[in-house]
């Protein structure tokens, strides 16, 4: 079993910068052999995909359109941590945003039903 929590999140201006992080914990957990996912969700929309990192060193880093160039996933395994690294906030980035996780098993995970694992979310509002 698996528990993540996320922080970071806030009211931050358009333009500003905001770090979230996912801290995960468990019983004998080896947080590097997972593949982390970072999904947002506003009210009255479906979840969606933000970005991915894969297992161990997280040399693959995949991001959702809206977000790419913007937005940095990162991890530290000896923190059992991921972040995301948001900056040049826009208002339609405004969202409730979780982390997910899942062993990995290669590939692209953006699909929320490939995740096992979910935090509880954190609030992220950009004030225009």
């Amino acid at each position: 079993q698996v528990h993540l929590v996320e922080s970071g999140g806030g009211l931050e201006q358009a333009g500003g910068s905001l770090r979230l992080t996912c801290a995960a914990s468990g019983r004998s957990l080896d947080f590097s052999v997972y593949h982390v996912g970072w999904f947002r969700q506003a009210p009255g929309k479906e979840r969606e995909f933000v970005a991915g990192v894969n297992y161990w060193s997280g040399e693959r880093r995949y991001y959702a359109d809206s977000v790419k160039g913007r937005f940095t996933i990162s991890r530290d395994n000896a923190k059992n941590s991921v972040y995301l690294q948001m900056n040049s906030l826009k208002s339609e980035d405004s969202a409730a945003y979780y982390c997910a996780a899942r062993l990995d098993s290669g590939g692209y995970h953006l699909d929320p039903a490939d995740y096992e694992f979910w935090g509880q979310g954190t609030q992220v509002t950009v004030s225009s």
